[in-house]
């Protein structure tokens, strides 16, 4: 479908490390005048849904600055465009955040994250084969990290425990894939 935006004028508005801001001045495809913002995202995003061969995930907990609340989530973060691939930011974030690695990588789901304000794209991967090692949480992080069955994590995402919604897509995603026989929590 041909884009029903025309784009007079562009100003950036904003600009740090990992996002900037750009306001368009626009004709609407009803052909009035009006203006459009946009939040571009210097990184990629990625989350990792952590299954271990006994059918429990690893959630992180953490005080989100932009929301003013804590709030659980699957280990996720950022991959620099062009400087490094999505699969090994996963790993990395993965071994960052709680210190596992695992033996076996599946994605699972690419998403926009908030498509009417941001051109943010969104990897999510799923890890098996579960090993244990130490974490090593960036300075800005001051993360808990708790161990669960996935059903009971599954089950703070539809109780409204869990708002993050990269999280809630991705665990949405692992259960249709357990219900329905297309994923098994140890891979060989």
């Amino acid at each position: 479908m041909k884009n029903p935006w025309t784009i007079k004028s562009e100003t950036k508005i904003y600009d740090n490390s990992w996002i900037n801001v750009t306001e368009f001045k626009v004709l609407t495809p009803k052909g009035t005048d009006g203006i459009y913002g946009k939040v571009h995202f210097k990184n990629i995003a990625v989350g990792v849904v952590p299954i271990d061969e006994n059918g429990y995930t690893y959630l992180v907990g953490q005080y989100r600055f932009t929301i003013d609340q804590y709030s659980w989530e699957m280990p996720e973060g950022g991959c620099l465009i062009g400087k490094e691939l999505p699969l090994e930011a996963a790993k990395r974030e993965l071994s960052e955040e709680t210190g596992l690695t695992a033996a076996y990588w599946d994605e699972i789901m690419q998403l926009h994250t908030s498509n009417s304000v941001t051109d943010e794209l969104a990897y999510v991967f799923l890890a098996r084969g579960l090993t244990m090692a130490q974490s090593n949480p960036e300075d800005t992080e001051s993360l808990e990290i708790i161990r669960l069955p996935f059903e009971e994590a599954f089950s703070m995402v539809l109780s409204g425990k869990i708002t993050d919604a990269f999280t809630v897509a991705a665990y949405y995603k692992v259960n249709y894939l357990l219900e329905k026989g297309l994923l098994a929590y140890n891979p060989k």
